[in-house]
């Protein structure tokens, strides 16, 4: 049996366990013990042995020490009420025009996201704070929820991002690189997201009516109130970049910095204190046990040699390198129908890195190849959480807008997923959009 025919296998008996609901972790874990019989003709000594050193191995690795630090920064302010300074600094800046709540509450998850790095915590803590306020301003449920589902995306694509830092792992990249190079495609989402509400208010002025205007005074005021979470933000990924900390000093920085943020001006107490260490412990015991069922599942499949067998298939195939990218990228929003974004990281990656490396994309050189690749993946990844069926955003959302039916919200985020598909398409051409500060900060 070859590689592609036993890592075909695998990945169908791991779709079926999924859809019997195991957790991701452990049916990777499973696919993985079920390669090593397969390839072994039933003997355990190999798996044995791997499964002996598989914790060790990967837990020991110093790089991971950055998630729990990161998720800690993103619990402190999510309990710490910082939300709600970014929205209403946010919508005092361009809350008063025709779908300006709205827009605020796309950019106030954007800033949200620069300080929590996950996507389901910034819809559940924005959708908390704005959806509230766009319904009393008389917006329809259908573009409310729409809007903070999509919007919730922007929490692992503004660095820091948790995805990227596991790809990075996965890859031996720099955190840093792929932080700076994620910058100007966040930026993108986030005007490309105010050009749908724009679009549909225009169409439809009922689902966002226009607010009343705040003075310039009280503006000035709500903008001071979140620089300190803009210093933290700088302080993180400049600090990465620049090289005088290394990602997990800049992390543990950052999550300091948002506790005492937190506490002073947000009002934390030590229920909140308490509440987000068991939040991050949670969540980091999650992260670690996928990770531990991909470890097994991958260095299973390297046994295998499917990913070398599938890199030297489509090299050989003659296939355009952009047809075989874009396989890739749709293959991407397939899983996203049944995976997690972290889960089709760990998953994929190992498999597909060594295939877009072996290709030529614009004369590009390795090093940028990689990061570029990184970037494309991780908004692929971001589409997952948004498109029916499974988009977990949607569910979050829709339990915090009981009154609103999941086929509006299902619907209403159709316009910003054609806004994802377009900017997913302008990075692919024009690579220079990903690699352009990461070239100016590296000079």
């Amino acid at each position: 049996m070859s590689g592609i025919t036993v890592g075909l296998t695998a990945f169908g008996a791991l779709l079926i366990l999924l859809v019997l609901r195991i957790h991701i972790g452990i049916a990777m874990a499973i696919a993985g013990a079920g390669i090593y019989l397969v390839i072994n003709q039933g003997d355990t000594s190999a798996l044995l042995f791997t499964l002996n050193n598989l914790a060790y191995a990967r837990f020991s690795n110093y790089d991971l020490a950055v998630i729990p630090l990161f998720l800690l920064m993103g619990q402190f302010a999510t309990h710490g009420g910082l939300s709600r300074a970014l929205f209403r600094a946010a919508g005092a800046m361009i809350g008063h025009g025709k779908g300006g709540l709205a827009m605020a509450g796309t950019g106030a998850c954007a800033a949200f996201g620069a300080i929590c790095g996950s996507s389901l915590a910034t819809a559940a803590t924005m959708g908390q704070v704005a959806l509230p306020e766009l319904r009393r301003n008389g917006y329809s449920g259908k573009l409310a929820t729409a809007t903070l589902a999509a919007s919730g995306t922007l929490g692992i694509l503004i660095p820091p991002s948790v995805p990227l830092v596991i790809y990075a792992v996965l890859t031996q990249e720099s955190i840093g690189k792929l932080f700076v190079a994620a910058v100007i495609p966040g930026i993108l989402a986030t005007l490309g997201y105010f050009a749908v509400i724009r679009i549909i208010v225009t169409r439809h002025p009922e689902h966002g009516p226009a607010a009343s205007p705040i003075p310039w005074g009280e503006r000035l005021k709500a903008q001071i109130g979140i620089l300190p979470v803009l210093a933290v933000f700088a302080v993180v990924v400049i600090g990465i970049y620049d090289g005088w900390a290394n990602p997990t000093e800049a992390a543990s920085i950052g999550a300091a910095a948002c506790g005492l943020i937190a506490v002073i001006s947000g009002g934390m107490r030590l229920k909140g204190i308490i509440q987000s260490i068991y939040g991050t412990a949670v969540a980091t015991g999650m992260i670690f046990l996928v990770l531990l069922g991909a470890d097994l599942l991958n260095s299973a499949l390297a046994i295998s040699q499917m990913p070398t067998e599938l890199a030297n298939w489509v090299k050989e195939s003659g296939m355009p390198p952009i047809l075989v990218l874009f396989t890739v990228l749709g293959v991407y929003i397939l899983l996203g129908c049944v995976m997690d974004s972290l889960a089709m990281i760990l998953l994929t990656v190992p498999i597909f890195y060594p295939m877009i490396m072996g290709l030529d994309f614009f004369g590009m050189s390795m090093a940028d190849k990689s990061v570029w690749f990184g970037i494309l993946a991780l908004m692929v990844v971001e589409i997952g959480l948004v498109h029916p069926p499974v988009g977990m955003n949607l569910y979050v959302i829709n339990k915090l807008a009981k009154d609103v039916p999941m086929k509006d919200t299902a619907l209403g985020v159709m316009p910003f997923l054609a806004s994802d598909f377009l900017r997913i398409v302008v990075l692919v051409f024009f690579p220079s959009l990903s690699l352009w500060l990461v070239h100016l900060t590296s000079n």
